[in-house]
């Protein structure tokens, strides 16, 4: 009954308030056209300073991260238009809660970050389970994949599937989360990445770890490359500190 009444006000509220009029982080009046007000719009960081070159996130330096050097990602190419933490890292939980109007605006932005890659054959997006799907109403790498796929004028389509819930990843590093989603992810549609390169989505990047698995089954599968867009990546260091790859590469 609470997640009903929940649901049925925020309905309510973006009645009463469109989204065009309030801040998309504290519902403040908003009169400019913008999606903040001036109290929010700088703790949103937009990912377009210097990058990996290969996993797309904020790095100190215009070169490839030490984690992308240690292991190179079974994906070509990534990028996202957030950084993680702040305002960005608040609008994509307000995505994952309830905010699913926001779709719109975060997949219309992935898109103008994934036309700056190769062109792909298909949109594919990272799955959750069907108990996930339940409680929260929608898988939200579903609706950016649909966004995407609209703007790009590619087909989506669902590949694969989560097979059972994980334990949190929060605080784990990389080979930990990895332990966590090994077996976790099936292909349930081989003939559709068959042969095809794959647009891969995803709501935020961390470790990379889920990425990297859901990537190895596509490969099995048959993909033939790969490229991964996100609305808001973790800047590299970030998250917990240097993950273990990193480190390790460091000291060789």
């Amino acid at each position: 009954m609470g997640t009903d009444i929940k649901k049925f006000a925020e309905r309510l509220r973006d009645v009463i308030f469109p989204e065009d009029l309030t801040c998309e982080l504290c519902d403040a009046e908003i009169f400019d056209g913008g999606r903040f007000c001036f109290r929010c719009a700088p703790t949103v960081e937009f990912n377009d300073g210097t990058v990996c070159p290969v996993c797309g996130r904020r790095t100190a330096r215009p070169e490839i991260c030490m984690e992308c050097k240690a292991e190179a990602p079974r994906y070509k190419k990534g990028t996202s238009v957030f950084v993680y933490a702040g305002g960005g890292a608040k609008l994509i939980l307000k995505f994952k809660n309830g905010g699913s109007y926001l779709k719109n605006y975060l997949g219309g932005l992935m898109a103008e970050k994934a036309e700056k890659l190769p062109r792909c054959d298909c949109v594919t997006y990272v799955p959750i389970t069907k108990k996930r799907r339940r409680e929260r109403g929608y898988n939200q790498g579903e609706l950016l994949a649909e966004v995407i796929g609209e703007r790009l004028n590619l087909p989506v389509v669902k590949a694969l599937e989560k097979k059972r819930e994980t334990p949190p990843q929060k605080g784990l590093g990389r080979a930990d989360r990895l332990k966590n989603l090994a077996a976790c992810f099936k292909i349930c549609n081989r003939a559709a990445v068959k042969g095809k390169c794959v647009l891969l989505v995803d709501d935020v990047l961390t470790t990379g770890a889920t990425a990297d698995e859901v990537c190895r089954e596509l490969l099995i599968a048959g993909a033939s490359e790969i490229y991964f867009v996100t609305a808001a990546s973790v800047e590299y260091g970030a998250a917990e500190g240097k993950t273990e790859n990193a480190k390790a590469a460091e000291n060789k």
